[in-house]
């Protein structure tokens, strides 16, 4: 099979994966909260027509870097379809990953303004807006086996760059479902760690979220975020 037939299949795969994303009614709590949210618009929206559905993972399909958030936000990627979308984390991410090259634009306001990732993918472990922002952990395993799946799918992914604690625990438990044995006691989250597993794991770097209650306080500074980003690229080899 040649690597254009292959890639296209992936391609389909991922298609396909994302389409069962965003028909997933698994968790009831989370399903009444995504939908209850779009109907009570925030007042600055109340024009507009929310997504209220489970968020698809978006980028590179070449990827070799992926970054794994939390979850959407309630008025953001839940409003506007796409990770990380209208609101004020995804604009600080989205900026910073424009000064490291990963976008081909540093604003990402809706679903169709043009942006595009180049060599990253952005996913979040949990594919729903949760209430206060806190899903449960049977809502994290829940959503799992769709990362595991999207991960599968986006073979030249080498670095998983993870947003927070959240996502870092998420990413180990990733790893562990995909069969490799993780060290004892399970390495903590901080931003700047790596974890090395080798080869054919990815690595994971973590950094903190970008979250206002991040950067609005300064513990989160476009230029520490930035330093993981182009570690992220070094490592990765892109």
């Amino acid at each position: 099979m040649s690597d254009s037939v292959r890639r296209a299949e992936r391609l389909q795969r991922l298609a396909q994966l994302e389409g069962e994303v965003v028909d997933c009614f698994r968790c009831p709590r989370l399903v009444a909260w995504r939908e209850l949210v779009a109907r009570e618009k925030r007042a600055s929206f109340a024009g507009e027509q929310y997504w209220g559905r489970p968020i698809p993972g978006f980028g590179d399909p070449d990827a070799r870097v992926l970054l794994l958030g939390l979850a959407p936000a309630a008025h953001g990627a839940n409003r506007t379809g796409r990770v990380f979308t209208g609101d004020r984390s995804g604009d600080f991410l989205f900026a910073a990953l424009h000064r490291t090259g990963f976008a081909n634009q540093p604003t990402s306001r809706h679903a169709d303004d043009g942006l595009k990732l180049h060599g990253a993918w952005i996913t979040a472990a949990v594919r729903c807006a949760p209430p206060a922002n806190k899903p449960t952990p049977a809502e994290r395993d829940t959503c799992l086996p769709y990362a595991l799946r999207e991960l599968e799918l986006l073979a030249g992914v080498r670095v998983v760059v993870c947003l927070g604690a959240f996502a870092w625990d998420a990413a180990l438990r990733l790893l562990a479902a995909s069969g490799l044995a993780l060290p004892r006691p399970r390495p903590r989250f901080g931003h700047g760690t790596e974890l090395a597993l080798g080869a054919p794991a990815p690595l994971l770097l973590g950094t903190f979220h970008p979250s206002q209650q991040n950067t609005f306080t300064g513990r989160l500074t476009p230029a520490m975020l930035d330093d993981v980003l182009l570690r992220a690229r070094e490592l990765a080899g892109c």
